[in-house]
This record gives structure tokens, C-alpha cells and sequence, in this order.
């Protein structure tokens, strides 16, 4: 064989390997996500809500592949969305004493934030709120991809 056609198919597996590669990250968390609560459930816990807010796909750091859409209940046991989030690995809810849309922002208030819990499902979703948690205290929600360091989305709702 010549050096052209071995360095050509070389590059062409390590081609193929890498988006079979990128592609497992992306399918992986939807594949193993958990079942999403229905809209009853949903419905039922946004109802005892004391905030809502609107998670928007237009925000500074969100993207094709990194973005939220919905409504987002805040309440002192639970905050719930309906809508969607793009899939992704290692989501977490954070409550944010400021409004924040990039990962600048994100990671320079990132020690005034509390982290609440993990989002499972990427559409509709009910996080519970911890004990000693006060959702007043916090003005913003914002969904953060902790293995990627990725912003996703946020909302401020006071």
C-alpha cells in the first residue's frame, strides 16, 4: 500500500471514531434518562409555586446545542419545568442571587449560588428543593452542565 492511502485511511477512521465518539456523549444521557414526570404532575406541583419564569433559547451563552424552553415553577419543596432542555450529561439546578447568561458570569457568582439538584430528563422536570433551601433568598434559576462546565439556560424570576 502506498503512504497516501494508509495516511488517508488513517485519517478517515480517526474521523468516523470521533463523531461515533461525539455522538455517544450527545445519545448516552437519552438514552438513560429516567421518564420524564407527566403534564398532571407537573401541573400539580407548579400549582403550589410561589414564582414562575420562562427559560428562553435566545440567551448570550445558549446555542444550538446548549439551551432551555419553558415555564419553571419555583416553590420552597420543588421547582419544576415544562418544556425542554437540550440533552446533555451532568445537568444541575442552581438558584443564583443575580440573573446570569454566559459562563463568565456563571463561574464568578458560582460561590454565591446553591446548588439544588440534578436535572434527569430533558423534558418536563421536578427537582426537589434541599431542607434549609429558601428560593426568596435567590432571584434566578439557571441549568448548568457540570461535566462540560457548559451554561444551558437561566431565568430570573424575581
Amino acid at each position: 500500500m502506498k503512504i497516501r492511502t494508509i495516511a488517508f485511511l488513517i485519517v478517515t477512521h480517526c474521523a468516523v471514531g470521533g463523531l461515533g465518539f461525539g455522538a455517544g456523549i450527545y445519545m448516552l444521557p437519552i438514552l438513560t434518562a429516567p421518564p420524564a414526570p407527566s403534564e398532571e404532575e407537573i401541573k400539580a406541583m407548579s400549582s403550589q409555586a410561589k414564582y414562575t419564569a420562562q427559560f428562553r433559547r435566545d440567551l448570550v451563552d445558549s446555542d444550538t446545542l446548549h439551551w432551555g424552553e419553558g415555564t419553571v415553577s419555583i416553590g420552597s419543596e420543588s421547582i419544576v419545568l415544562m418544556g425542554k432542555l437540550a440533552p446533555g450529561p451532568d445537568y444541575k439546578l442552581y438558584l443564583s442571587p443575580e440573573f446570569v447568561e454566559t459562563e463568565a458570569d456563571f463561574n464568578r457568582l458560582k460561590s454565591t449560588m446553591v446548588r439544588v439538584g440534578d436535572v434527569k430528563t430533558f423534558e418536563n422536570f421536578v427537582v426537589k428543593v434541599p431542607a434549609g433551601t429558601d428560593p426568596s433568598d435567590y432571584t434566578s434559576v439557571i441549568i448548568w452542565c457540570e461535566a462540560f462546565s457548559q451554561f444551558i439556560t437561566s431565568a430570573k424570576y424575581q
